[in-house]
């Protein structure tokens, strides 16, 4: 079989039989060869446990994963042959130097003395950590630490990367560091890249096509494009003077546009809805002939955390549970 850099899931499923707790549930998705595919869900949506079954580090309850042309089941070292991981756990000896840290893992691939040099000196360039090669890892910094785990994740250049929530708990200039070597990734060496993150902006910004899982299931796909036409074509926003007008407002919309289109969160109702200006007059109309006062109103289009409110929105009117 040619080794190629496309993932194919079929009717994945995992159940933790610790609390018996079904964390992927008959998932299927397929990403192809140099694609930027981003899995994006809330903490305990099955993200993580979808990584580990792909990387080799677990195995499913039930269902097919093939990885860079191989079975994740039957041939796990053929895969891991083929693939960069990186975890929300930096996995980072503290006593070593970054340098040193590179070097054994290159070792580790079977490269010469001199070949893992020169392969850590390149990789410390790409991640910008040439300056601290010296330092021991445990005095770095939590960005820095990132980064050169994003560089043990490429010493043996991949085809297939994956990452689970790199940018968690950076600040936004390592954060946007990442980023841009990422899209160079993908776009130079037309790696493909797996990314789990909880960041709609990151996903929005990085993917060219995003999965998102919620409690264990995926419950949309498509570009963020695509995604975003799913849930109408425009936002109306408000917020109210009082709590008590805040409340009727919410009654009467949702009357009028169904429970799934209205969406109160934070102080703010949202109304999904098309022909957004049209929509907009009706509702200053509806709202005026009740008396509601109403203190501000935007229309605007929808970003990728409205697409995610509108779902995990629907899934509770639909009495699922949804992902911590």
């Amino acid at each position: 079989m040619r080794l190629n850099g496309k993932i194919k899931v079929e009717h994945l499923s995992k159940t933790f039989k610790k609390g018996n707790v079904q964390a992927v549930k008959d998932v299927s998705f397929t990403v192809d060869e140099g694609e930027f595919f981003a899995f994006l869900g809330p903490n305990g949506a099955g993200k993580s446990t979808t990584v580990q079954i792909l990387t080799t580090l677990i195995n499913a309850t039930g269902g097919k994963a093939t990885v860079a042309g191989h079975d994740v089941i039957k041939e796990p070292e053929k895969v891991r042959r083929y693939i960069g991981v990186a975890l929300q756990e930096t996995g980072v000896d503290p006593d070593l130097t970054g340098r040193e840290m590179l070097e054994l893992h290159a070792s580790i691939f079977g490269f010469s003395k001199n070949d893992a040099k020169k392969r850590a000196n390149e990789l410390l360039e790409i991640v910008q950590l040439v300056e601290a090669a010296e330092r021991r890892v445990g005095n770095y910094s939590g960005g820095m630490r990132r980064r050169l785990d994003l560089a043990l994740t490429l010493v043996n250049e991949p085809k297939i990367l994956f990452l689970d929530e790199p940018t968690t708990g950076l600040d936004p200039s390592n954060r946007m560091a990442i980023w841009k070597e990422l899209r160079r990734l993908n776009e130079e060496n037309k790696t493909t890249i797996f990314l789990t993150t909880q960041y709609l902006e990151e996903a929005d910004s990085l993917a060219h096509r995003i999965s998102i899982i919620n409690n264990g299931e995926i419950v949309a796909t498509g570009t963020p494009k695509e995604l975003k036409a799913q849930i109408g074509n425009d936002l109306v926003t408000m917020t109210f003077y009082s709590e008590e007008d805040e409340q009727k407002a919410e009654q009467l919309l949702t009357e009028q546009f169904g429970q799934s289109e209205v969406i109160l969160q934070n102080k703010k109702l949202t109304v999904y809805v098309e022909d957004g200006t049209k929509k907009l007059l009706e509702i200053v109309r509806l709202l005026d002939q009740r008396n509601i006062q109403v203190e501000t109103i935007n229309l605007s289009s929808p970003t990728l955390d409205d697409i995610f409110l509108k779902i995990t929105n629907e899934q509770v009117e639909r009495g699922e549970s949804v992902g911590e």
